[in-house]
């Protein structure tokens, strides 16, 4: 007759105030480190505008003349108002040769023409809301068979690209770097090697950004309202 065995129930230690306060504490960590970062870049952001703009407002025009105290933000919302009008002059027929000449101006001078250029484009990129944004999120396999990373779909391969692949259909996919997802390479991969992901380019990036610490719900989180976790 076979015995019976005998479970024993295995008792979890209770864990110690150490290890509790140290738990408690990453936990605050996580919520107000952000918050405190966010603020801190915020106030940096308004003081560095306020301290160059102020100064370039007449007295009669500056509130801290009858105040007798500055106002934290007066500059920045002097320096939204003057970029806001400098747009709408620049979409004018003047201001387009106002821009022209400015740009051959400095396309003819060394050095400063490059550093122009580059910061125009990055500004460009970053600023622009048409059809050259990314497409979508996905994954390739990269930089060989089974190992899997993020990149961003920019758009269908055509012309050269496409004819001498000999592939049906390639797409131009941007593969960023980490911490830094403004750096990386230009690869053209065949469609059919492309995973696309349900995930927003923007948690995509935060997921590059924080070296996979951020992971972004899934789809089905979402729906069931879950919100983007640290990984464990």
């Amino acid at each position: 007759m076979a015995r019976k065995k005998k479970f024993t129930k295995k008792i979890t230690p209770k864990p110690s105030l150490m290890q509790r306060l140290r738990s408690n504490f990453f936990t605050g960590l996580i919520i107000v480190a952000p918050v405190v970062i966010t603020i801190y870049l915020i106030w940096t952001v308004v003081t560095f505008i306020d301290a160059r703009v102020v100064p370039l407002v007449p007295g009669l025009y500056n509130p801290s003349t009858y105040l007798g105290q500055e106002i934290p933000g007066f500059g920045v919302v002097i320096f939204l108002i003057s970029t806001a009008i400098i747009g709408a002059l620049a979409k004018g027929l003047f201001g387009r040769q106002i821009i022209r000449l400015w740009e051959n101006l400095i396309g003819r001078t060394p050095i400063v023409r490059s550093v122009y250029s580059g910061l125009k484009q990055i500004v460009e990129t970053i600023l622009s809301q048409t059809n050259s944004n990314f497409q979508n999120a996905c994954m390739i396999e990269y930089p060989r068979k089974g190992i899997w990373a993020i990149a961003f779909i920019s758009t269908a391969s055509k012309g050269e690209v496409l004819q001498k692949t000999g592939e049906d259909e390639m797409m131009s996919v941007f593969l960023p770097t980490t911490p830094n997802p403004t750096s990386g390479f230009l690869l053209f991969v065949p469609r059919k090697d492309v995973v696309v992901l349900d995930m927003t380019v923007e948690d995509a990036a935060k997921l590059v950004i924080s070296a996979g610490l951020v992971v972004p719900p899934t789809k089905e989180e979402i729906t069931a309202g879950a919100k983007p976790v640290p990984a464990k």
